[in-house]
């Protein structure tokens, strides 16, 4: 009986260990998925146990049980502590992690005669079930100690974030403290109760369960991870978020600086508790659930007139909620108050304006790109370097008639350069930040960016009025390392199957990387990068471009001594 009962609880914590893996997230804490491994290592050790063929491989069994006993409720407490947004110190965690493995280490001496946690232990086959008939050392009391105290210490950090934290989930909270019950009950109830079988393997089942329900929400909550929120981080936009019951999840710092009401709403909690979010966030909220077109709303505040704009909270491509995005639009709003009663005189006045939502546009455009850049291994600036590169180049062609350039075209590849490296934002960091020689999986992941890249603009000029532009923008992205002896990728298109704007990027790209230092190398002489470029000539690069090239290598120069001796 009790094998079957451990063989289906190892097999239960397999498929939910299965469901986690497939939920997974690189945003989840580790601590999360070292307490799927555990469970599921501490099921299969019960299952081993109940299975044993004789007493030794039984004490074996039973010796690496403790692997979970006495890590597993460390992890419990460190996620705990992540959760709840409550930092635990590198020493204090190197500290608990020594202390389990001290304790770990002796539960190892059961059956040699040391006597410090088993003093004696006996393994007896009765009615075809293994029983132990075990007397306890002094560090078998350390063991309860330890595992009081990590259940002690994680409620105390659950209550304390109940009553002194209102942005902590109330619902994660909820199932955190039946996490530690279960785990509590389980393990010390049946020892108390007099089971045979050990109902800690149930418990651990149980609040894995709990875990998986928890990590399924845990991307709603935090809203500094999101792409948006990142763009404009340091700008003022303000992010309100809902979910799609319209509980409220969370705010970033200009919403509440905008509205400091809202620190005084509970995450999921219902939007009609605060008079702002129910006469307001409600309202706009409501007319966008009922006919998406209506998705702005104009919002006046002491003097100040807020353009407010409502849109999907996405969890990959599920919709999970809703973002509202708020900006002081009072300068805009005057401007066309104005224009209402002097058309004529203002009409400089909304065309500069005008290039100003343009230029805030470009400009959340290029927070992105460089908040991607950020998680690169460049020493920084090499958008800015790569963008004045392609402008250099682009002015010799237009000075030629081979490729008949339009001033449109010139400006579109110009702003666009900026987008060329979007794609590596789904790039994991472990490849990214790799300073040394990729492995071939490693560089598959890597180039992976430049498709990737292009869906990303894609999407984000989707809206955009300005068809020629996003066509020129996935281009850059999609085919600037693509090769003209169609070794590049990630199509391997040759010749003139390469987009202009792509090959033009491909030289100021590469150009750049040559020499500018990164962490993985020092930055090559004008001369050397120079030679490369050249001999590349053909093979990678177009042979057409050479002369432009040539002519531009001058000013590339000059501008990068300019950059060097400004850095010193």
């Amino acid at each position: 009986m009790a094998a079957a009962f451990y063989g289906a609880m190892f097999v239960v914590s397999l498929i939910l260990t299965g469901i986690y893996v497939f939920m997974w997230h690189k945003h989840f804490d580790v601590m999360l998925t070292l307490i799927f491994t555990l469970v599921t290592i501490g099921n299969l050790t019960y299952f081993l146990m109940a299975t044993a063929a004789d007493a030794e491989a039984a004490i074996l069994a039973r010796k690496l049980s403790y692997i979970g006993g006495c890590y597993l409720t460390m992890f419990v407490f460190l996620v705990v502590c992540s959760l709840c947004k409550i930092n635990v110190g590198r020493w204090l965690r190197v500290l608990l992690f020594s202390i389990s493995t001290v304790v770990f280490l002796s539960s190892q001496t059961m059956g040699t005669g040391w006597g410090i946690f088993y003093k004696t232990v006996e393994v007896k086959f009765i009615d075809g079930e293994i029983v132990f008939e075990r007397t306890f050392g002094f560090m078998h009391t350390v063991f309860y100690v330890m595992l009081l105290s990590y259940f002690l210490m994680s409620v105390a950090v659950t209550v304390y974030s109940y009553f002194k934290k209102k942005q902590i989930s109330r619902n994660t909270i909820y199932m955190l403290f039946a996490t530690e019950v279960i785990g509590l009950m389980s393990y010390f109830g049946a020892r108390i109760l007099g089971f045979k079988i050990e109902m800690i393997a149930l418990g651990y089942n149980l609040a894995l369960i709990l875990y998986l329900i928890i990590t399924s929400r845990m991307c709603l909550y935090d809203i500094t991870d999101t792409a948006i929120d990142s763009m404009v981080r340091q700008g003022e936009t303000a992010i309100i978020s809902f979910d799609l019951k319209l509980n409220y999840l969370g705010a970033n710092d200009p919403a509440k600086a905008f509205f400091p009401e809202l620190s005084e709403l509970t995450v999921d909690k219902p939007i009609t508790g605060n008079e702002l979010t129910r006469e307001n966030a409600l309202v706009w909220l409501s007319a966008f659930r009922e006919d998406e077109t209506k998705n702005t709303a104009k919002y006046e505040r002491d003097d100040r007139i807020y353009f407010v704009q409502v849109s999907y909270l996405y969890d990959g491509q599920r919709k999970r909620g809703y973002h509202l995005f708020v900006n002081d639009d009072t300068e805009n709003q005057k401007y066309i108050t104005l224009l209402n009663s002097f058309n004529t005189e203002l009409s400089d006045k909304v065309a500069e304006q005008t290039e100003h939502m343009i230029e805030m546009h470009d400009n959340l455009i290029l927070g992105l790109a460089t908040m991607v850049e950020s998680r690169d291994n460049s020493t920084g600036g090499h958008i800015r370097r790569t963008s004045e590169g392609v402008r250099l180049l682009v002015e010799e062609m237009m000075k030629g008639s081979e490729f008949g350039l339009s001033p449109e075209f010139c400006r579109n590849i110009i702003k666009a350069a900026p987008m060329h490296d979007l794609g590596k934002i789904a790039v994991d960091d472990a490849v990214l930040k790799k300073p040394g020689r990729y492995t071939p999986e490693e560089f598959e992941e890597m180039k992976s960016h430049a498709a990737e890249g292009a869906r990303i603009v894609g999407e984000i000029l989707e809206k955009t009025d300005d068809a020629e532009f996003r066509r020129i923008a996935e281009n850059v992205a999609h085919y600037h390392h693509e090769r003209m002896d169609g070794s590049g990728y990630p199509e391997g298109l040759k010749g003139d199957e390469i987009p202009l704007e792509a090959r033009i990027m491909a030289i100021a790209d590469v150009y750049d990387a040559l020499v500018s230092k990164r962490v993985y190398k020092e930055s090559m002489s004008f001369e050397q990068a120079d030679s490369i470029i050249m001999q590349e000539m053909g093979p990678h690069f177009d042979k057409k471009l050479e002369k432009y090239y040539v002519r531009t290598r001058p000013k590339l120069e000059a501008y990068y001594a300019q950059i060097a001796k400004e850095a010193v």
